[in-house]
């Protein structure tokens, strides 16, 4: 049987123009009010963002059929998806105004698999390390009893945003 699915997202490049104006705490504050619209990735996969504090996101998934591989659960790619967007925001949030970040590694390791019967997902970043020029972050994601479905850790390189 034949399914589809259709969705929407807004012109990126509003948010993208907000990056480093002020610190990354409030760009994410702005993204998770609604001020400033989130990434098309999340209308693509239905994610969100639910929580952001100081070195601290949190992105939440309800596993749909749409994002199975061909063995019948979650495709690697989107637990991936998950971790990175909850370590690199935990990133985000303890730069600067004038500062941007992108990964440079994200080593993951997938520990239970993830169905439409898993329930509502939550992937749970923490920045371990800032400097100057990298930040260490790790994301754990969990299922709705807080068991460990996966981890990952990552290095992001952290950089002056130029001025618009």
């Amino acid at each position: 049987m034949t399914r589809s699915r259709t969705y929407e997202w807004q012109d990126p490049s509003i948010s993208a123009a907000d990056v480093g104006q002020g610190s990354g705490l409030d760009f994410l504050r702005a993204v998770l009010s609604g001020r400033l619209p989130a990434p098309p990735i999340a209308a693509t996969l239905r994610f969100t963002l639910e929580q952001v504090d100081f070195g601290h996101a949190v992105f939440a998934l309800e596993p749909g059929e749409e994002h199975y591989n061909p063995i019948g659960s979650v495709h690697g790619g989107v637990y991936a998806t998950l971790l990175d967007s909850a370590a690199g925001c935990a990133v985000q949030s303890v730069l600067s105004a004038g500062m941007g970040y992108t990964s440079l590694d994200l080593t993951v390791k997938f520990l239970r698999p993830i169905t439409v019967d898993t329930g509502k997902v939550r992937a749970v970043g923490t920045v371990l390390n800032h400097g100057r020029r990298t930040a260490l972050a790790q994301a754990d994601l969990l299922d709705s009893e807080d068991r460990l479905l996966a981890h990952a850790t990552s290095s992001c390189m952290l950089f002056p945003v130029p001025a618009r």
